[in-house]
């Protein structure tokens, strides 16, 4: 039974929201946040990386940093940049990427449905990275940035939302630099809200489809204030986290590619021929990119060539969720095996590419820093739900979701 609630959202005026939302704090450096949020005091990216409003001598583990966090969310709520709802709210959000629509209910969920595995995980966490979000929530009594979460598509809350979304306006309707559009409504009705609830209440099983450290940091700030609070009720805003759960259906999963720095020490005939044991391997003919179409194949880029390689029966085992997922595959056959790639979460001679990026950001990759590109056909959604179901791990860089959801839309005071 998946537990959510209404809260009192504080979201941006009308009048800013362009300017306020911004991409996902995970998903760029800190050169790169600086650069989207130059000559823009509006942009939330002062709040999530508020390292930014620093020299770069300072860490952006600093607590100053994070003292400076709140202070910039105080001081956009002060000024009416933000604003904060007078009633407890359920909200709707869609995002549309050219013809792939997602729209999903923003409210809270339960850490104690996180502790108790009723939303479902399917990544390892590191600490350092945890840390981080501990301090920003921490010193912003706030989730500054949400959860994404999926369920299995349920007839009836599609219908609740459709109907809402018919009846109403937007609050919010525009379109990012990145031609994506954002759509907000506000469900403030009681017996809506109330409808809504109760219908997550026969839902099974809530499972995190991005952003693993932000719920575990969240759950981890909740825990330390009941700490603080030793007759907390339950109620708190604390024991809760802001999340956005999209139906199962709406999600689109695209691929996720590694290029490394070098063939370990093996000539390209040496590497062929190493690769050739495991899979079939063939040249492709043209200047186009090889993008793989079915599970179990894949692209790779060497000296100016594409070659498509296609996994032999009996290398992987069709029947284990994880074992059959084509980055194990690449990894367990020829990342770890041949190019010594053993732990691609440390290693420094791998990087992963989205596939928002395009096959020519990995041609250009090889053409430049790398040696070798690996294009791989994507994780789908069926895939995360089997391995979060059987209390599995995915292997690091396994899903890469578009659209991104936008920090700044909305932020629930703990």
């Amino acid at each position: 039974m998946a537990f959510i609630k209404a809260f009192k959202g504080i979201r941006p005026n009308t009048e800013v929201v362009e300017k306020v939302s911004c991409l996902p704090y995970d998903v760029m450096n800190r050169e790169e946040a600086k650069d989207m949020a130059k000559d823009n005091p509006y942009s939330f990216l002062h709040v999530v990386r508020s390292e930014i409003d620093f020299n770069d001598d300072v860490s952006q583990y600093d607590d100053r940093v994070y003292k400076r966090a709140r202070e910039n969310l105080d001081k956009m709520i002060q000024k009416g940049i933000l604003e904060q709802e007078s009633t407890e709210s359920i909200y709707i959000y869609r995002q549309i990427m050219k013809d792939k629509v997602q729209t999903g209910i923003v409210g809270c969920t339960s850490i104690d449905d996180y502790m108790n595995d009723i939303i479902r995980k399917h990544e390892f966490t590191r600490p350092e990275k945890e840390e981080d979000r501990i301090k920003n929530f921490d010193y912003c009594n706030a989730n500054t940035a949400p959860i994404f979460l999926t369920y299995r598509k349920n007839d009836h809350i599609n219908n609740i939302v459709n109907n809402w979304i018919d009846a109403h306006n937007p609050i919010f309707d525009f379109t990012t630099e990145d031609g994506i559009t954002h759509m907000v409504w506000n469900i403030y009705r009681e017996e809506v809200i109330k409808d809504i609830i109760d219908i997550f209440k026969g839902i099974n099983y809530l499972y995190i489809a991005d952003g693993h450290h932000r719920s575990a940091s969240a759950v981890k700030v909740g825990l330390k204030r009941r700490e603080q609070n030793k007759d907390f009720t339950g109620e708190e805003e604390f024991n809760y986290f802001l999340s956005v759960l999209f139906p199962d259906e709406d999600l689109y999963i695209m691929d996720y590619n590694r290029v490394v720095k070098d063939l370990n020490g093996n000539t390209e005939k040496e590497f062929l021929n190493k690769i050739a044991k495991n899979f079939i391997i063939e040249e492709v003919k043209g200047n186009d990119p090889y993008k793989p179409t079915e599970k179990h194949t894949f692209g790779m880029y060497l000296t100016g060539k594409w070659y498509k390689i296609i996994a032999k029966e009996g290398i992987f085992d069709k029947n284990h969720p994880v074992e059959r997922l084509d980055v194990s595959i690449l990894q367990k056959n020829i990342l770890n095996p041949i190019l010594g790639i053993d732990d691609p979460r440390t290693n420094k001679r791998i990087d992963f590419i989205g596939g928002i990026r395009g096959m020519g950001e990995l041609e250009k990759r090889v053409n430049t820093d790398m040696k070798v590109a690996f294009s791989v056909y994507p994780t789908t959604v069926e895939d995360l739900i089997d391995i979060a179901d059987e209390g599995m791990i995915m292997p690091p860089k396994s899903t890469w979701f578009e659209p991104k959801l936008r920090s700044g839309l909305f932020v629930h005071r703990l």
